[in-house]
């Protein structure tokens, strides 16, 4: 029998064959069109109870499958799940459309909301109005006020939409892969760390090749552009990485960018809106297009001073050092401070500023110790603990499964954990859900299985993994959502763990790369992997002062790619240009490094590309306004106050999308947050 046909507690991994997905998903979608057609011949009066709460109820099997596939696509895929993708995708958007756009449907469901719109939604809890709003809201959102003609035509865009999407990101893990820098002779490995050196050992190892392999994965690509003292080789490496699915071969993005933009708007505009972020932020935080810009440019102001400073004081390292004149350089002179120059020269100042790099910190940040420190964390915080789960069967020997346990006892959620790259898992790091929590009609509270799926540094033959600060702060970011997940506890599904506005889901992640450098955290897991001394407090010094070591740098980072991300989706007209002039007039107010011809950023920029969050990038840094501003509660209280932490889970991490996120926030912070607290955690104000 297919295994998606059974009662599970754990996910049956070791039984579930590729062949078992398609099956199952034609079989849900066959279920949820008959759970569908009971709601809607339903002789009765539409209520609350018999349309909306009867609809968020339809549809198990196929999430159940979905979640499980979809996942996989990212962290474990293989070529035939790559094409079952591009087969199901259009269909399992069909189906999504045959419910937004049934016409008896969405009556039933406007008789509902019209009905309690009337008397100001009396005799609804908040959550229960909550998912009234966001299901009616839906419909409208995916067309079901549309005239037939347009609403076949919005169903051509969304099955469109989810092909060209699913493409993007599949071209991009082929490109990905592709490429690999193969070095043989001792001095191009000149300056590298012993952990980047072993890794490319190791690398080359598995390719059946002498010498050295380094990628364009994380762990290899980045350390190689800031060790490396071969300026052509990381050149090499930055073209490599940067010009990612340009290329003449079937691994193009260019044109995919183009239909993905103009679907988008077209889709929008269908429903009324000048633009697609029009539409997209009529149901965020930021409300509005001018907000977001406001946002950006007040950081530009705020920031860009300092941001250029850095960037010259980087640049006139490099030219000292190479004993160069810049003012004697022509235009085209090779020569010339370059992209590739500041990862390896920002490093190098950092050192000479601060007498620390990310290798000097490796050895404390053994993962096992780090895993160890931050599920601890939570404890000190939450009063929760992570016990190791040997029952439940994984996708990959690399992923590790935890029961978490709440400071009473009761289970809450089973933790997939899975931290190491490999060909068939999509490069960056992410935390989701293989099922959500809800509560049932018998009061039963169904608990989630959460999954957090990183790209960390592996072990090689003669180490341990060890960590960079940097992978620390990853750890904890994708840790705090995973908290969202797992302390979720609402009535309905669609309003439990991270769904929730997009431009509130950063802030229990973010909130959590704040303990990254507070040395009492540290003092709990950061022991040399080799002699078990604790970090130095010295060392925890500089780690604190140079926390903010190019800071506004990596700020206008950031709004490079919202500005890049809102030039495209506040288009009115069809975008129809060159990809590469339209980003670099895009960025051009936050730029604060050379231009390289030839590169470009958008075709491998799957977060407003293919990962939700297009016309929302902007989140990352409206969200760290939010975290900065909830941890200086924290700094007022104490790191570890138990009382402010439970508020935090109380108000914030357990509630969802049941409410407003701002109404949310003012219930734990007791106001709404200002710019004041970033720019002083900055050092700009």
């Amino acid at each position: 029998m297919n295994p998606f046909y059974t009662t599970y507690e754990y996910i049956p991994f070791d039984k579930i064959a590729e062949t078992d997905f398609e099956p199952a998903m034609l079989k849900g979608i066959e279920e949820e069109d008959e759970e569908i057609a009971k709601i809607v011949n339903n002789p009765e009066a539409p209520t609350f109870v018999n349309t909306i709460e009867a609809l968020e109820n339809t549809g198990k099997l196929l999430n159940k499958v979905t979640e499980v596939f979809f996942n996989l696509l990212s962290a474990e895929t293989t070529d035939f799940l790559d094409e079952l993708a591009q087969k199901m995708s259009p269909i399992l958007s069909e189906h999504s459309n045959n419910i937004t756009l049934n016409e008896k449907l969405f009556q039933r469901v406007k008789k509902v909301y019209d009905t309690y719109i009337e008397k100001d939604f009396s005799g609804l809890n908040a959550e229960q109005q909550m998912l009234l709003k966001n299901c009616y809201n839906g419909f409208v959102r995916h067309g079901a006020n549309l005239p037939d003609e347009k609403k076949e035509k919005f169903r051509q865009i969304s099955a469109e939409l989810s092909v060209m999407s699913l493409q993007f990101s599949q071209n991009k893990l082929k490109d990905t892969n592709d490429f690999f820098m193969h070095l043989t002779e001792p001095e191009d490995i000149e300056g590298l760390p012993e952990s980047a050196i072993d890794l490319g050992i190791q690398t080359a190892k598995e390719r059946n090749l002498e010498g050295y392999v380094f990628t364009l994965q994380a762990p290899s690509y980045i350390p190689f552009l800031t060790y490396s003292s071969k300026r052509d080789l990381r050149q090499k490496m930055y073209m490599a990485y940067n010009t990612m699915c340009t290329h003449d071969n079937g691994n193009n993005n260019i044109a995919i960018v183009g239909k993905i933009v103009n679907l988008h708007r077209e889709l929008a505009q269908m429903l009324g809106y000048d633009t697609y972020a029009d539409y997209v932020l009529s149901q965020r935080m930021a409300e509005s297009t001018s907000n977001v810009y406001k946002l950006l440019n007040d950081l530009i102001d705020a920031y860009m001073p300092t941001a250029l400073a850095e960037v010259e004081e980087v640049k006139k390292l490099y030219y000292q050092d190479n004993g160069i004149d810049p003012s004697t350089l022509s235009a085209n002179d090779s020569r010339r401070f370059m992209p590739w120059d500041f990862p390896f020269y920002s490093n190098k100042l950092k050192e000479r500023k601060f007498n620390i790099n990310s290798e000097m910190l490796r050895p404390y940040f053994q993962l096992s110790k780090v895993k160890e420190g931050v599920f601890g964390l939570a404890t000190k915080l939450y009063g929760i603990t992570f016990r190791k789960n040997t029952d439940a069967p994984v996708y990959h020997p690399d992923v590790d499964v935890y029961d978490v346990i709440d400071k009473d006892g009761t289970f809450l959620a089973l933790f997939y954990c899975d931290f190491h790259p490999r060909a068939s898992k999509k490069s960056g790091a992410w935390m989701t859900s293989f099922k959500e929590q809800w509560i049932s009609k018998d009061g039963t509270n169904s608990r989630p299985q959460v999954s957090i799926v990183m790209n960390f540094s592996k072990p090689t033959e003669s180490k341990p993994a060890l960590l960079t600060l940097g992978e620390v702060e990853t750890f904890l970011h994708e840790f705090g959502h995973s908290l969202h997940g797992i302390f979720a506890n609402t009535t309905y599904r669609s309003l439990s763990g991270t769904n929730v506005y997009w431009d509130f889901v950063e802030l229990p992640s973010q909130f959590m790369e704040n303990y990254s450098i507070e040395k009492d955290f540290l003092n709990t897991f950061a022991f040399h992997y080799q002699t078990g001394e604790q970090i130095p407090q010295e060392l925890i010094d500089r780690i604190t002062q140079s926390r903010n070591f190019n800071t506004a740098y990596a700020c206008m980072r950031q709004v490079c790619f919202g500005l890049l991300d809102m030039a495209f989706y506040t288009l009115t007209e069809n975008f129809s240009t060159s990809l590469i002039e339209f980003e670099r007039q895009a960025w051009s107010r936050a730029m604060v490094l050379p231009e390289v011809e030839g590169t470009c950023m958008t075709t491998q920029f799957s977060h407003i590309m293919a990962g939700g969050y297009s016309a929302g990038y902007y989140s990352y840094k409206w969200a760290e306004v939010l975290d900065a501003d909830a941890f200086s509660l924290f700094k007022e209280r104490g790191i570890f106050d138990q009382a402010t932490a439970q508020s935090f889970r109380d108000n914030i991490l357990s509630r969802g999308g049941t409410e407003h996120p701002m109404a949310l926030y003012k219930r734990f912070r007791g106001q709404e947050p200002t710019i004041d607290a970033l720019l002083q955690r900055n050092g700009i104000k």
